[in-house]
């Protein structure tokens, strides 16, 4: 290696170890902190025999799995004060997460992020990134930050597009880094190359071993994960299988600022930086995106963070291709999960019938919750 590539590989670490102290070091004053107890599951989750002790109406929440028995919802998981106040349907089964892997890639980079392994500012010329077609000098300075954001500005064909994110994908080089954020597959699939490549951990091991073993995931192994590969691009994509009981898990660890059992599993700062309002998404009918996690934004029913309701600020969520999707609620200190099975040819919900039903969960309330919108 060169002496220039050796001093500047150097200095790259150096300056990612000061992100982190900077980043990580001093207190985040405006970081959520949850008061009092916190109650968390043990080896299985507790489920709440009367839920007017949560103060819900038991015959209201069956109406629930009424109307999701007329669609093709697969399971429902509410988490109430770190209890399922409510379930239905396959909490058990293994399915396909789609894109709500990338809010587990952004949640796993911030230990990483935080010792100095990833420079969150490093520029893909920096990390010697490149693809098929060839990456240009302008699309080189896109960093990790820009890809997390996904803000790259790089338009190079990805792997495991849907057809609406190729149409909506900007022309090559129409913008430049950090200066325009589209949801974009090439962002999210070089995460995993860059995490790789620096932490020389898989992907899969390192969300087992990081994630799922400290917070007493019961169903979640390695294996459940797969990597998509193809001509279009060396960056590959990382779907995996996982139960809505573990994604549930997930999201409490979330809500409580990456603490689980009194252990500190995710950087509660990075969890803050991660799941705040980064860029306006309605070009994608959404309200905000932070850092690979969708944000509410202001109370806007144009676009709605959930179709057919309102919530509060703060609120965010982890979404996947034809119905999945993990929604974190910390005001009303509450998790909502809800999965379709995606193996079965044509199986998908929308976003309004899955409004409807987490609509039936806060009618079922009996004080009903008050919305607070801090508009950020």
């Amino acid at each position: 290696m060169k002496l220039n590539n050796i001093v500047s590989r150097m200095f790259g670490l150096w300056r990612a170890a000061l992100v982190g102290l900077l980043f990580f070091g001093i207190a985040d004053l405006s970081a959520q902190s949850n008061v009092g107890n916190v109650h968390y599951p043990g080896k299985s989750w507790e489920v709440v025999d009367n839920p007017e002790t949560l103060g819900f109406s038991k015959e209201k929440l069956e109406e629930v799995g009424k109307l999701a028995s007329t669609f093709h919802t697969a399971a429902i998981m509410v988490i109430v004060d770190g209890k399922v106040l409510y379930q239905w349907g396959d909490v058990d089964q293994k399915i396909n997460t789609h894109s709500v892997r990338k809010s587990f890639m952004s949640t796993l980079y911030g230990k990483y992020i935080k010792d100095g392994t990833i420079d969150i500012d490093a520029t893909m010329a920096d990390l010697n990134i490149d693809d098929v077609e060839g990456l240009t000098k302008e699309e080189k300075k896109a960093t990790v930050r820009d890809c997390l954001k996904a803000r790259s500005g790089i338009y190079h064909p990805a792997l495991y597009e849907t057809k609406g994110m190729r149409k909506r994908k900007p022309a090559r080089h129409s913008h430049k880094a950090g200066t325009f954020w589209y949801y974009n597959n090439w962002d999210f699939n070089v995460l995993e190359t860059i995490f790789a490549q620096e932490t020389k951990k898989d992907f899969f091991e390192a969300l087992y071993e990081d994630i799922a073993k400290p917070i007493g995931m019961e169903d979640f192994v390695p294996s459940d994960g797969r990597y998509v590969t193809g001509d279009a691009s060396e960056h590959r994509a990382y779907p995996f299988k996982i139960t809505a009981r573990d994604l549930a898990r997930f999201g409490w660890l979330m809500l409580n600022n990456g603490k689980w059992n009194g252990q500190q599993v995710v950087d509660s700062n990075w969890v803050h930086q991660i799941t705040r309002y980064s860029s306006d998404a309605t070009l994608y009918g959404r309200p905000g995106y932070g850092y690979l996690w969708w944000v509410a934004r202001g109370d806007n029913p144009r676009v709605p963070h959930m179709p057919k309701v309102t919530v509060p600020e703060g609120t965010y969520s982890a979404q996947g291709a034809r119905g999945q999707r993990l929604m974190v609620i910390p005001e009303w200190n509450m998790v909502f999960v809800h999965r379709v099975d995606s193996s079965i040819k044509g199986n998908t919900i929308s976003a309004t019938n899955m409004g409807r039903l987490f609509k039936l969960v806060l009618d079922a309330k009996i004080e009903p919750y008050k919305v607070i919108n801090n508009n950020l």
